[in-house]
């Protein structure tokens, strides 16, 4: 089954770009939100989370909110900062943070494939996520923020992905956080006589057994459903509708970086510290350190090790060899076991997607982040994780398997309304 195709992407006026295009609407507060668009009318976040616009004691899934997206949407359209290409292409999107780069394909992929199981997801959604990306996709007619996915690195298409790059971008800016954005539109002519790259291209994921959902599991599921609203008799990969596809950025494998996601317990379930660590002691080799942080570093120098910060401490856990030995994948990862033998058996924490006495951080902000949240009482205690890898995340997805809610933190965060899926 076809896997991919050509868009006729909304994409910002290059010298627009920078003030337009903004983080992805789930990586903020509303709050943050607001302090981000101050001063910028442009801002992608009036219309990604257009709760900014109204009184903060709005509920962020009222209908005026969505209602007021599609007023946002449409001002940039009229105004002619987003445009929409004449024609059907593939583009390309680099990302550079740091000392990492990564180049991934933007294309429109097919829903179809998704219901069939060729594009892959590692983790379950919740209803009422789904059904607010439903309602902003339906509001707006087009997905505004793409679905991050993986293949498996192609020796062609990074060939061929190389001899593009080497022409002059369509977009290239800096964003205030450092992180540099830049994006091409393929050349449709011809590859070394080969034929041409946009049929090439096609040629190659068409040939590839499955694509990965990396980020963006409620982007991708709410674009299914709509697909599935508009199209009653289903089958075809890529019926006429363009509702039959979703915005997506598809990088190779060996490209993607994974940082951690640590976690925040508010409480240690009625547990004095000492308490605490007498119970991990069954479960871990437990190491107090003398370093600013766990392992001397920001996180744990490798799988099945984890860092806890308790009381104004920082102490170096080991997973005891009996809890790692299972060929079962996805019990073997290190945010499973934890969650089965930490934050369930011994701080009660039974279902982490809807307890509200844990948090999520992302490793992004750093062991530092855990102390202050620690520090201010808010919360009681916090693990530092050693990143899942993503030849993990490929094997249980293929294996049909699913892993705990935020195992995974992709950086760099891919930009909203470079490019845009008008449906």
């Amino acid at each position: 089954m076809a896997l991919i195709k050509p868009f006729a992407a909304l994409r910002p006026r290059p010298e627009l770009a920078a003030r337009l295009c903004q983080l992805p609407y789930d990586v903020m507060s509303s709050d943050e939100a607001r302090r981000l668009a101050v001063g910028n009318p442009l801002s992608f976040l009036h219309v990604s989370k257009p709760e900014i616009d109204l009184p903060p004691a709005t509920d962020a899934y009222a209908p005026e909110v969505y209602a007021k997206g599609s007023e946002n949407f449409k001002r940039l359209l009229a105004d002619g900062a987003l445009r929409q290409d004449p024609q059907p292409c593939f583009y390309l999107y680099r990302q550079v943070m740091g000392r990492h780069t990564q180049v991934g394909l933007v294309a429109a992929a097919s829903c179809q494939a998704y219901l069939d199981g060729l594009i892959k997801k590692h983790e379950l959604t919740r209803p009422d996520k789904e059904d607010d990306r439903v309602r902003h996709i339906e509001t707006l007619n087009s997905q505004t923020g793409p679905v991050f996915l993986v293949h498996r690195a192609s020796k062609a298409l990074d060939e061929l992905v190389a001899r593009q790059v080497a022409n002059p971008p369509d977009i290239d800016f800096t964003a205030d956080d450092g992180v540099r954005h830049t994006s091409w539109t393929v050349n449709p002519g011809l590859a070394s006589g080969e034929g041409s790259v946009t049929s090439l291209i096609a040629d190659i994921f068409a040939q590839l057994p499955a694509l990965y959902i990396a980020d963006g599991h409620h982007r991708c599921a709410a674009a299914a459903r709509v697909y599935q609203k508009r199209n009653p008799a289903l089958g075809s990969p890529f019926p006429p509708d363009e509702s039959a596809c979703f915005l997506s950025v598809i990088f190779p494998h060996n490209q993607v970086q994974i940082l951690p996601y640590n976690r925040v317990v508010k409480d240690l379930n009625g547990l004095s510290p000492a308490q605490v660590l007498e119970k991990l002691a069954d479960v871990f080799v437990i190491q107090p350190q003398s370093s600013a942080h766990p392992f001397g570093a920001t996180t744990p120098a490798r799988k099945h090790h984890i860092g806890l910060y308790l009381d104004g401490k920082w102490y170096a856990l080991g997973f005891h060899p009996r809890f790692t030995a299972t060929s079962n994948l996805a019990e073997g990862l290190d945010v499973t076991l934890l969650q089965n033998h930490v934050l369930d058996s011994i701080l009660g924490i039974t279902d982490p997607r809807t307890s509200k006495r844990i948090n999520f951080v992302g490793g992004i902000r750093g062991a530092a982040e855990l102390e202050k949240l620690v520090n201010s009482g808010d919360y009681a205690c916090a693990f530092s994780l050693f990143p899942t890898s993503i030849e993990d995340l490929m094997a249980i997805a293929d294996a049909g398997g699913t892993m705990p809610p935020k195992s995974t933190w992709f950086e760099p965060k891919l930009r909203d309304a470079m490019f845009c899926h008008l449906i």
